[in-house]
């Protein structure tokens, strides 16, 4: 038994105030809040229904009905157990044949696949099973607002690694280089990407791949938007890659291709000592994905499933143009995205920060989008902006920005 003498000094001198935060872990505590939740609170808090948002990143697509009728006539047929931990069986073998025909990797649905809880659980295991207090993780940026937090819970250090407009946001050999110390243990990629539309070739990825290896770091690959490129160039996965597979943990689901975001249904590959470790996590956290998500979601890899996907990005790719031109003509310095479904304009010109020009577009011309500096180096002057809406919200949208700027003039 523990006398009051060799308490840790921590238990000891615990502070004392009106609340409860003194009971709160530290590294809880320094989280802040999402910069994407600020807005979103922002125009809940107007209740104006006049305002277009450009600030979700959701299909506003229904899910195909292919997919929910799967899961209708599952529960009709009483599925509504546990699976196994992994995800079913069935799903995870068509997640391989899928991961294999269109992005030419080879995964074992018996030991190096887990369906999760959506993508974002899928990075939360890998950088728990990866990352010990002090170790460094790599996060070019502007990013997913994720990736930080998530690192910090775990004791890990996050190393920002900026990208610039000119170089299409894309990770550079030599920008990477310069950051890597003793402690540099992962590297998180996200291409296509989050908040960015950058997406990088195979020529692109080759002088990264040849840093991964001499620095002897793990990858986690965000792939979730690995469906979605519109100019010609296919996906390539960084696991493709010579001698990245072992070193990679790639990360995807069904939510953003696949109109799927309610359903929460992702999944993780990887070396088999890897996911073994992540799965361990799963199982005494989650347990397993929701047998109705999974039924959808194997419906969803099915030929007729490939088709409705086809269908909406297609018409991602109009929006898309639609964007782009648009910011363009009103004269706002705009990047090309070739993948995800962002545009993420520059505002430099106007002279305001981006949490200035967020917060009066949505209170002066009833637009919300997201101020670029929520996701991190980089993205101060910049807009974050969705496109995964209707062609008629997008064009007023437009308007709207267009006419603002006139009156910043």
């Amino acid at each position: 038994m523990i006398t009051r003498e060799e308490k840790p000094q921590s238990l000891v001198e615990r502070p004392r105030d009106s609340g409860m935060e003194q009971y709160l872990a530290a590294n809880a505590r320094a989280i802040q809040p999402s910069g994407i939740r600020r807005f979103f609170d922002l125009v809940s808090a107007s209740k104006d229904k006049d305002i277009i948002s450009l600030g979700v990143g959701e299909p506003d697509f229904v899910t195909p009905w292919r997919f929910r009728d799967a899961a209708v006539y599952a529960l009709e047929k009483g599925k509504t157990q546990y699976t196994s931990n992994s995800g079913m069986l069935e799903l995870r073998e068509a997640i391989s044949g899928y991961l294999s025909s269109q992005f030419k990797l080879k995964y074992n649905p018996d030991n190096e696949i887990i369906v999760t809880v959506g993508g974002s659980e899928g990075i939360d295991l890998a950088l728990r099973a990866l990352i010990e207090p002090g170790d460094e993780i790599l996060i070019p940026e502007p990013c997913y607002v994720s990736y930080s937090p998530i690192s910090s819970l775990g004791g890990g250090v996050t190393v920002g690694i900026e990208t610039f407009a000119e170089d299409g946001f894309k990770l550079t050999a030599e920008s990477l280089q310069a950051v890597i110390t003793p402690r540099s243990k992962v590297l998180i990629l996200c291409y296509p990407s989050n908040p960015t539309g950058a997406i990088m070739t195979y020529e692109e990825m080759l002088p990264i791949a040849k840093i991964v290896e001499e620095n002897d770091l793990i990858v986690i690959s965000d792939e979730i938007y690995a469906e979605l490129t519109f100019t010609g160039q296919k996906h390539v996965s960084f696991a493709s890659l010579p001698g990245m597979k072992d070193r990679t943990i790639l990360v995807s689901g069904f939510s953003k291709a696949f109109a799927m975001t309610g359903w929460r249904m992702g999944y993780t590959c990887g070396h088999p000592d890897l996911i073994g470790a992540m799965l361990k996590i799963h199982q005494y956290t989650i347990m397993c994905a929701p047998i109705m998500g999974q039924i959808a979601a194997l419906e969803a890899l099915k030929e007729g499933g490939m088709e409705e996907k086809d269908r909406m990005v297609e018409s991602y790719n109009q929006r898309r143009r639609l964007m782009v031109q648009g910011f363009r003509d009103m004269g706002l310095e705009c990047h090309e995205p070739q993948g995800a479904f962002y545009v993420f304009p520059s505002i430099q010109s106007t002279g305001l920060t981006s949490d200035e020009f967020a917060e009066r577009l949505v209170k002066e011309a009833k637009v919300a989008a997201v101020p670029g500096n929520a996701f991190g180096r980089g993205g101060e002057g910049f807009l974050r902006c969705c496109y995964a809406t209707s062609i008629t919200q997008l064009s007023e949208a437009l308007e709207r920005i267009s006419v603002f700027l006139k009156k910043l003039d």
